[in-house]
């Protein structure tokens, strides 16, 4: 009998650290030119969807894909192969100011939501906004707080707010 009790003892120690971690983890309010890397956004889906991280073999058919995905638009678009971001792209596979909206839907899927009101953009942007306001119409949100600005197809802006 004190063995099972013993053995239920750790998920409960587990789950009050994880508590205790929510409940002290600082609030983050940033304004950045380089965002997540896709790997944290799959590595979140995949603990998100299924309570663990993914295994080897979904890791590597997931990079798999991402590497066809961003040899295609570079052989589509010649002329992005050729530019200084091409490194945050192809290498880093990171949401960099710059980038076009098809890029950053290759490495980060497509948005949560997308927001154009200009009302909720300046909500969105928080003490940011003035520096953004003139230069963004639109903004694409995604998990753990991102907002990415765009003008026209240029992401111009990242922020990133988590209470």
């Amino acid at each position: 009998m004190s063995r099972r009790r013993a053995l239920a003892v750790p998920p409960l120690v587990l789950a009050l650290l994880a508590l205790l971690g929510c409940a002290t983890h600082p609030a983050i309010e940033q304004r950045t030119t380089e965002g997540p890397a896709a790997e944290q956004f799959f590595l979140y889906t995949v603990v998100l969807q299924n309570g663990r991280e993914p295994t080897f073999e979904e890791r590597q058919t997931w990079q798999d894909a991402l590497d066809q995905k961003i040899s295609g638009y570079l052989r589509e678009h010649p002329e992005a192969a050729n530019s200084l971001a091409v490194s945050k792209f192809r290498a880093l596979r990171q949401a960099t100011v710059g980038m076009t909206k098809e890029q950053i839907r290759i490495l980060l899927g497509a948005p949560s939501e997308t927001v154009t009101d200009r009302e909720r953009l300046e909500k969105l942007a928080r003490k940011y906004w003035p520096d953004i306001r003139d230069r963004s119409a639109e903004a694409w949100l995604y998990p753990l707080g991102w907002t990415f600005y765009f003008d026209g197809d240029r992401l111009v802006d990242i922020t990133q707010y988590r209470p």
